[in-house]
C-alpha cells in the first residue's frame, strides 16, 4: 500500500484488484483512498491444491476472462505479491501481453518460483539475497533483483522512556527487569520454542536476574501454542515468560523492550528485524536467512548459531552486561535502517523496474 500511493501519478495509474470485495481488505483500500476494482470471478489457485478435471476444464474460461479483463482497463503492467495470485495471474498476462512483476518474499525453493517464474514473469523482485532464486538452467535468476521492503520509518521517533514505563505500569514490572521480546507467527519456522529455552538458559546462567520473555503472536499451525504453554511449563519458566497474543500498535512495545530475540530460521526478510532497529531496541537473532542481511554482526544487531538456545543466551547477557556496547549497536541500526528501508527508497527502486519492463 506504501509503494501504491507514493506512485508518481502523471506517470503511473495504480488499480488494486481484489478478488474478495467483501472481505476485510476492501474497507482497509477504501480507507487509504486508493483506487480499486473487483477481480474477474475466477478460480484462485492456493498451494499444495490438487489439481482436478474440473479446474483444468475451468482454467481456459477463466485466462481467457482474466486477459479480457487486463485488455478492459488497458493494464501494461501486474504486480502480484504473492504465491496465490503469481500463480493464478502468470498465464493472463502473459497472454495479454502485459509485464508481470512476481514479488517474491518467501523461500527461494517455493515451486511456483523454481518452475512457473523462469517462463512467465517479466521481472522478480526479491526482498533478500536469501529469497532470490538460484542459478540454474531453468530459473528466474537471471531478471531477479533485490528490493527490500518498505518500512514506516516514523516509528523512529516513539519515546522509548514513555514507552517503558507503560510497559512497567501494565504489566507490574520493576524498572530493572529485563524484558527480552519474541515477535511473530507462533509457527515452527519461527522457532518460540527455541525462544522458551532461551529464556531458561538464562535462568540457569543468571538466576538472580530479573528476567521476563514477551511473546507477541498468534498461532498459525494448529497445536503449536499448547506445545509452547506445556513446554513452559515442563522446564518451571512460567514466572518469566507471558504469552501476550497479538497487538496492535506493536510498536510501543517493541521499543519498551530492551531486545528483540528472533530465533526464526531460513527467514526472507524479517520484519520485525529492522521495526527493532528503527525504535531503538538491539536485535539478537540467528544466523539464518535473511537475518545475515539485515543485520551486520556486531555492528547493528548480534548473530548467533541457529537453534542454539546457550548461544542465544549467551549473546544477550552480552548487551546486558555491556550496555555500552547495547547503545552503539542500536544507535548504528536504527541510522542504517532509516536509510536503507525507506519507503521513497523502495518506491525508486520499483519504479525503475517498472520504467525497464515498459521500454523493453
Amino acid at each position: 500500500m506504501k509503494l501504491v500511493q507514493s506512485l508518481d501519478m502523471s506517470e503511473f495509474e495504480p488499480i488494486v484488484l481484489l478478488h474478495d470485495v467483501e472481505g476485510p481488505l476492501r474497507a482497509f483500500v477504501e480507507g487509504a483512498d486508493v483506487r480499486f476494482a473487483p477481480a474477474p470471478d475466477v478460480h484462485v489457485w492456493q498451494p499444495g491444491e490438487r489439481v482436478t478435471l474440473a479446474r483444468i476444464a475451468q482454467l481456459p474460461r477463466d485466462v481467457l476472462r482474466m486477459r479480457a479483463f487486463l485488455h478492459a482497463h488497458d493494464i501494461r503492467i501486474v504486480h502480484t505479491n504473492e504465491g496465490p495470485m503469481h500463480a493464478t495471474w502468470s498465464l493472463p498476462t502473459r497472454l495479454a501481453g502485459a509485464e508481470h512483476i512476481w514479488h517474491h518474499r518467501g523461500n527461494p525453493r517455493a515451486m511456483g518460483l523454481r518452475t512457473q517464474a523462469p517462463l512467465s514473469a517479466s521481472r522478480v523482485l526479491c526482498v533478500s539475497n536469501f529469497a532470490s532464486p538460484h542459478p540454474g538452467l531453468w530459473s528466474a535468476h537471471g531478471k531477479s533483483s533485490v528490493v527490500h521492503s518498505p518500512f514506516d520509518t516514523s516509528i523512529a521517533q516513539i519515546d522509548r522512556e514513555a514507552a517503558r514505563r507503560t510497559l512497567e505500569s501494565r504489566l507490574g514490572v520493576e524498572p530493572d527487569t529485563i524484558v527480552l521480546a519474541f515477535l511473530g507467527q507462533f509457527s515452527a519456522r519461527k522457532r518460540p520454542l527455541v525462544f522458551v529455552e532461551t529464556i531458561a538458559a538464562l535462568r540457569r546462567l543468571r538466576p538472580d536476574l530479573r528476567l521476563v520473555g514477551l511473546m507477541f503472536g498468534e498461532e498459525f499451525e494448529p497445536g503449536i501454542e499448547a506445545r509452547i504453554r506445556a513446554r513452559i511449563a515442563e522446564i518451571g519458566v512460567a514466572d518469566h515468560i507471558r504469552i501476550m497474543g497479538f497487538l496492535r500498535p506493536i510498536e510501543p512495545w517493541l521499543a519498551a523492550s530492551d531486545m528483540l530475540v528472533v530465533p526464526a530460521v531460513e527467514e526472507p526478510f524479517g520484519r520485525t528485524l529492522v521495526e527493532a532497529m528503527l525504535v531503538g531496541t538491539p536485535v539478537v537473532a540467528a544466523a539464518s536467512g535473511g537475518n545475515l542481511e539485515a543485520i551486520r554482526n556486531r555492528g547493528t544487531g548480534l548473530l548467533a548459531r541457529a537453534d542454539d538456545p546457550a548461544d542465544l543466551a549467551a549473546h544477550v547477557l552480552e548487551l546486558i552486561d555491556h550496555p555500552d556496547l547495547a547503545e552503539t549497536i542500536a544507535h548504528r541500526a536504527r541510522q542504517e535502517a532509516l536509510r536503507k528501508f525507506s519507503v521513497e527508497h523502495h518506491v525508486k527502486k520499483v519504479t525503475a523496474i517498472y520504467r525497464e519492463v515498459l521500454a523493453a
